[in-house]
């Protein structure tokens, strides 16, 4: 059996750490998840993008942020 790889997640904030942030700094984190997603998409058209998996880590990263941004939209 394989061994599994560690990923570095220290780039990569938990939920925890995402909802101790103010809506301000979650925005400005998605969109500078959004831009690096872009960037990685772009490198992978071109088949310059070593990690592929990184693709599907950085869509959950959007996702998390996203969810946690609309949970402290709605009680505001």
């Amino acid at each position: 059996m394989a061994a599994k790889k560690k990923t570095d997640k220290s780039a990569r904030p938990a939920a925890a750490d995402l909802r101790s942030m103010s809506v301000e700094e979650l925005r400005g984190k998605l969109a500078e998840q959004r831009q690096e997603l872009m960037t990685a998409r772009f490198k992978h058209a071109a088949a310059q993008l070593e990690k592929t998996s990184e693709l599907k880590a950085m869509r959950k990263q959007v996702a998390r942020i996203e969810t946690v941004l609309n949970e402290k939209e709605q009680r505001a």
